[in-house]
């Protein structure tokens, strides 16, 4: 078998319709071969904002512990948080496109909820604290607590609607 072929016209229609897009090949491949179809920088934008994420997670642990965050901010963000670290997802990830619509889509917009409901200079002062903590805690009795759940949730299921 041989490597796909696209007619000369074609390549140059492609290579000028996504010219603004530095390194951007439109069949996946670099100069140097292999490599990825998107440029460098959108996929570096992504990375930042998925570090974002998780400081923003632990922004909120930490916040949800002050006492000057109003209880609404701390419930809203206890059940944020929980389904942030929850091993089990609302829609399994193997479903093609909605497996991953909740962690892209829920996990975001309940942060950005609980962003609201706390005051900005609480906020700033955990962001700070989150930031300059490069590890971040793991609690096993959380886990444990998360994991204990899900499996009562689950013998239950099993008896009321199997048994």
């Amino acid at each position: 078998m041989g490597t796909l072929r696209v007619p000369d016209p074609w390549r140059k229609w492609l290579r000028l319709r996504h010219k603004r897009c530095e390194g951007f090949d439109p069949l996946g491949r670099s100069e140097r071969g292999g490599g990825s179809r998107y440029p460098r920088r959108v996929i570096e934008r992504w990375r930042q904002r998925a570090r974002e994420v998780k400081r923003d997670i632990y922004a909120l642990y930490l916040a949800m512990r002050d006492p000057r965050t109003p209880w609404l901010a701390k419930v809203v963000g206890g059940i944020v948080i929980a389904y942030a670290v929850s091993p089990i997802d609302l829609i399994p990830d193997f479903i093609p496109v909605l497996g991953y619509l909740d962690d892209v889509l829920l996990l975001p917009l309940g942060i950005l909820l609980v962003r609201r409901l706390i005051p900005p200079a609480i906020l700033e002062e955990h962001r700070a604290a989150a930031a300059a903590r490069p590890d971040r805690p793991r609690s096993l009795v959380g886990a444990a607590v998360v994991v204990a759940i899900w499996v009562a949730l689950a013998a239950w299921v099993v008896w009321r609607f199997v048994l």
